[in-house]
């Protein structure tokens, strides 16, 4: 049996699905066209970036690094660190010919005010006065005192309103050849800063006004020169190692050749009641 022909409605449905269909096509096909045309357009009038050599990228990074600003250096920052606790010493004394005066350093240790110096800086002295880092002036008294190891503790009979105590450090936690630095007031230049290393540990000095020799001292080749007495050693952090307390010279002048010397803070601090370490 042969199948009955499709109604004639049927067949225009079909055409006209069929006609859509292709028109559809139609338009896909010309966005896929329009497309290809943008990427290319895009492509000749914004050409794709040439990648940069080796040499190129060196360059780069050295032209960087050359204008990042430098870091500070340790010793800038161990000045800015200390100098609120940095004391400048004066003292005077009545003879039975004449009046004497000298100078020396200090260094704040304490919140209590405690501040530490050299013994011979004070000894023998009818007055006592203290500069501040900010300015301030106060007489001073000596609230103990060390012979065997050179150190005298001192406090302000009218302090600043603000005291800045100074951090200690561990004086058995360096090595020679570990940086050091000496703040003070050498020949009365007010808070000056020298820079150097460690270089022995555990070495002994004579005073040259006399008196027992001094042991167990750390010695450095920063410079330090009358006035650096009684001043605070420092390591790379800021941290006090130890109170300068002198210098030698086989010529017995009073100028400094590259040996001082140090009496360690784990020493001298327990003076002023700082524990040991």
């Amino acid at each position: 049996m042969t199948e009955p022909p499709e109604p004639r409605a049927t067949i225009r449905q079909r055409m006209r699905s069929l006609r859509v269909q292709a028109r559809r096509a139609v338009l896909f096909l010309a966005g896929v066209v329009a497309a290809l045309v943008a990427i290319l357009i895009y492509r000749v009038l914004v050409p794709a970036p040439v990648p940069l050599t080796a040499k190129q990228v060196r360059e780069t990074m050295l032209e960087t690094m050359a204008s990042a600003p430098p870091a500070p250096a340790y010793s800038a920052q161990v000045y800015q660190i200390i100098r609120p606790s940095l004391v400048l010493i004066e003292t005077s004394a009545t003879g039975a010919a004449s009046e004497t005066d000298g100078f020396g350093s200090g260094v704040v240790v304490s919140d209590r005010g405690d501040i530490l110096t050299s013994l011979h800086v004070v000894a023998g002295a009818d007055t006592i006065t203290l500069t501040f880092a900010d300015g301030s002036k106060s007489d001073a008294q000596v609230l103990s005192e060390q012979p065997e190891h050179d150190i005298a503790v001192l406090r302000a009979t009218t302090p600043p309103p603000q005291l800045v105590p100074a951090t200690l450090g561990n004086p058995n936690a360096m090595h020679v050849g570990d940086e050091a630095y000496a703040v003070g007031h050498p020949l009365g230049l007010y808070g000056s800063m020298s820079a150097g290393v460690i270089s022995g540990f555990d070495r002994a000095f004579r005073p040259p006004n006399g008196g027992p020799p001094l042991r167990g001292l750390i010695q450095i080749d920063a410079a330090v020169n009358p006035g650096n007495s009684g001043g605070p050693l420092l390591n790379r952090y800021g941290q006090v190692i130890g109170i300068v307390a002198g210098l030698v010279n086989p010529t017995d002048q009073n100028v400094f050749i590259g040996i001082g010397f140090a009496v360690p803070i784990d020493v001298a601090g327990g003076a002023a009641g700082a524990p040991p370490f």
